[in-house]
């Protein structure tokens, strides 16, 4: 009531100083939509997510989305269980887009979108409206020509540069054959040769040897502003803070304050628990990723000791998943390492370790292992994830249990995991990346339990 008097009181040179002072916080600091790439979810942006919170942006205008069925299908024509076709991931992204303008009372939103979510952004502003609504669109690794341009080689398919899809998104805009046009403003991100979706040998696509017909500026679009990071992999082209720092710039006409994430006093977390599909091309694997809920589940948080990875006493933090899917809200210590354990049938108790969050977040999505086939027999099975990047030899310093490199990680920026079986008594096991180092414990698979130690950064 207090606000309201003084409010009505104020003179109307005061009141437009207001007003003025709202509208250019809404152009300052438009509503952002982040939109993932194939297989991926929402949590992918969440280091992201707290840079521009560093740098200023409001929390409540910076959206994540989560497609349900986040890979693409073989054929973008044919149906396929648990899949999506180029329009269904387009039609998801204007059906958020429409909540986050409603919620705002924003005009438009800037878009940015990695790999396959720079599909869905650029089929929304040429064929769903979005013309009117966005005002801004980076497109971070997204294949815009093809991760392949092979004639009659899987052409049916989003990625092919030669299919029907890319063909048409790419068709030249004006006389000066712009594969953009206004009044939204274009960007791309690209690394200069280290994405392994922009390669000009098929080696990443299952074609060693062959030529792709594409260069590593295949993400390029004639037409949009074109930034190029040196040594930066498929996913860092979104989520490294160099490309941070381009889109911040794109966006804003300005350069950030820092690409640090600053610290907060009180740290809430929250998120989604989903689950894996059947594979339609291989039904054994039983790994096809979802972001759907997975209610049932259920869901703990122990703290630990960031030396052992032992926990520190009972659970922190207990839910049982509901149609939403979400747990949270939980109040986290800043500088405390925690346990994430979740619990479902059909699936492994898997048992989820983390760095410290610095920063609140809605993002924290989760979801349990099925134990692979041919590692039933193991004694212990302990996953190395990296989910915002990839685990390069010849560029980064790490190591998995020891093990420098972790196994599997090979060069070229390729591979975002590496698994290894610890034999004896259940043990501490560490993952070092790039001065990041999380801490967790093995245990028995025979009793079908998996551990995952998950990289924030």
């Amino acid at each position: 009531m207090m606000f309201r008097r003084l409010f009505l009181g104020l003179a109307p040179v005061v009141l437009a100083g207001y007003a003025a002072s709202v509208s250019a916080q809404a152009t300052q600091h438009p509503p952002i939509v982040f939109v993932h790439g194939n297989g991926d979810g929402a949590s992918i942006w969440q280091s992201v997510i707290w840079r521009f919170e560093s740098n200023g942006w409001p929390r409540d205008r910076l959206h994540a989305i989560d497609v349900p069925y986040p890979l693409a299908r073989d054929d973008d024509t044919k149906a396929q269980p648990g899949r999506s076709s180029a329009a269904e991931n387009a039609a998801h992204l204007k059906s958020e887009v429409d909540k986050v303008l409603k919620a705002t009372g924003a005009r438009q939103v800037a878009l940015v979108g990695l790999s396959r979510g720079g599909y869905a952004i650029r089929h929304y502003i040429q064929h769903g409206g979005g013309d009117t609504t966005v005002s801004h669109a980076v497109l971070g690794g997204t294949p815009n020509h093809g991760v392949q341009a092979i004639q009659g080689r899987t052409e049916g398919n989003e990625f092919s540069g030669t299919g029907p899809y890319l063909t048409a998104l790419n068709a030249p805009k004006n006389a000066a054959g712009d594969e953009v046009a206004g009044p939204v403003k274009w960007m791309t991100i690209r690394s200069d040769n280290n994405d392994k979706f922009a390669q000009p040998d098929g080696l990443w696509i299952g074609a060693r040897g062959t030529p792709t017909n594409i260069t590593f500026s295949a993400p390029e679009l004639k037409g949009a502003t074109n930034i190029v990071i040196p040594r930066i992999d498929h996913r860092e082209t979104s989520t490294s803070p160099a490309a941070f720092t381009a889109m911040y710039r794109f966006i804003t006409g300005n350069a950030p304050t820092s690409t640090d994430i600053v610290p907060e006093q009180r740290v809430v977390l929250a998120g989604e628990v989903s689950g894996l599909g059947v594979s339609s091309t291989d039904p054994a694997s039983g790994n096809s990723p979802n972001n759907l809920p997975l209610p049932g589940a259920k869901f703990q948080v122990f703290e630990i000791d960031g030396i052992n990875g032992e926990r520190r006493g009972l659970a922190v933090y207990e839910k049982t998943i509901g149609a939403d899917g979400m747990w949270g809200p939980f109040n986290a210590k800043p500088d405390a390492r925690y346990e994430f354990v979740i619990a479902a049938p059909g699936y492994a108790t898997t048992h989820i370790y983390r760095s410290p969050f610095p920063r609140s977040s809605n993002v924290v999505n989760m979801r349990p292992e099925r134990v692979p086939e041919a590692d039933k027999n193991a004694p212990a099975l302990v996953i190395m994830a990296r989910p915002r990047g990839y685990l390069d030899p010849g560029r980064d310093k790490m190591a998995f249990d020891g093990q420098t490199p972790p196994p599997g990680a090979v060069l070229g920026a390729g591979v975002a995991s590496s698994r290894i079986k610890p034999t004896g008594l259940p043990r501490a096991v560490t993952a070092e990346f790039n001065g990041e180092r999380v801490t967790g414990r093995s245990w028995p698979l025979a009793e079908s339990h998996i551990s995952v130690l998950e990289l924030t950064y």
